[in-house]
């Protein structure tokens, strides 16, 4: 694994007297794909705003390749080399497939005919090469989140965000959508993974770090972190790991026939 592409450090984010993000650091290393898992209102997107520059940390630092973009405005990262997909999917629905991914293009591509050229590229990666035509509006959801993933490749990042990509799709999709998430990683794309669903972060994520409650409590290789405690606790409840370990206990004790 190389070195931190991006360096979260110390970062606390509130909104009047909530703090939806509280001393959390991180790294990403360049090569890598790696997961940022928790409960629902742990604080994730938030940070992941904060990373991407639509929300100013209320203290802490970011560092891209180690140059500070703590106070560097949105777009500006984006020509750095981050791009982010949304939870929530809006495609531009009055345009067709090819003329959304050309959108993200147009950050790279000046002239019509190569950012052409760029958007079917990319829409070949991420299986759309078929729709180009189609109106965004026509799309299923799993054809929703792969333009919503083609438009943030078509920036030609160096670090992809990605805000519950998997969300909303059935096992089939979930199944068919891994790997495409795994070759944007192998064409050179690092990635930050929020998501909640539990098998493909595990199958996906070289590292994964959980936010609970604002604050970074575990971090570490997936199957590590899985059986951690306090993470168990977080998602389950107190008292829910030694019940699990019981449970185990009593499984195992059990003879077999």
């Amino acid at each position: 694994m190389s070195a931190a592409l991006l360096q979260v450090r110390a970062v606390t984010k509130r909104f009047g007297g909530l703090v939806a993000v509280d001393d959390a650091s991180l790294d990403v290393a360049a090569g890598s794909i790696t997961g940022l898992i928790g409960p629902n209102g742990a604080g994730k997107t938030t940070l992941f705003a904060v990373i991407a520059g639509f929300e100013a940390p209320s203290a802490g630092r970011v560092a891209l390749l180690g140059d500070d973009i703590t106070d560097t405005p949105a777009h500006v990262r984006a020509q750095a080399g981050i791009a982010r997909t949304f939870q929530i999917v809006q495609p531009f629905a009055g345009l067709s497939v090819l003329e959304n991914i050309r959108v993200g293009a147009y950050l790279r591509h000046r002239h019509r005919a190569a950012a052409t050229a760029s958007a079917v590229a990319v829409a070949r990666a991420v299986g759309l090469d078929q729709m180009l035509e189609k109106p965004a509006s026509t799309l299923t959801v799993a054809g929703r989140k792969r333009l919503e993933l083609a438009r943030a490749l078509a920036t030609e990042p160096k670090l992809l965000l990605l805000d519950e990509v998997l969300a909303g799709l059935n096992p089939s999709e979930i199944r068919d959508m891994i790997p495409v998430i795994r070759k944007v990683r192998d064409d050179g794309v690092s990635i930050l993974i929020v998501e909640h669903v539990m098998q493909a972060v595990m199958q996906l994520c070289d590292v994964v770090y959980v936010l609970a409650q604002g604050r970074m409590i575990a971090h570490g290789a997936p199957g590590v972190v899985a059986r951690d405690t306090a993470v168990i606790e977080a998602y389950l409840g107190h008292g829910a790991a030694a019940r699990m370990q019981s449970q185990q206990s009593i499984a195992a004790s059990v003879p077999h026939a």
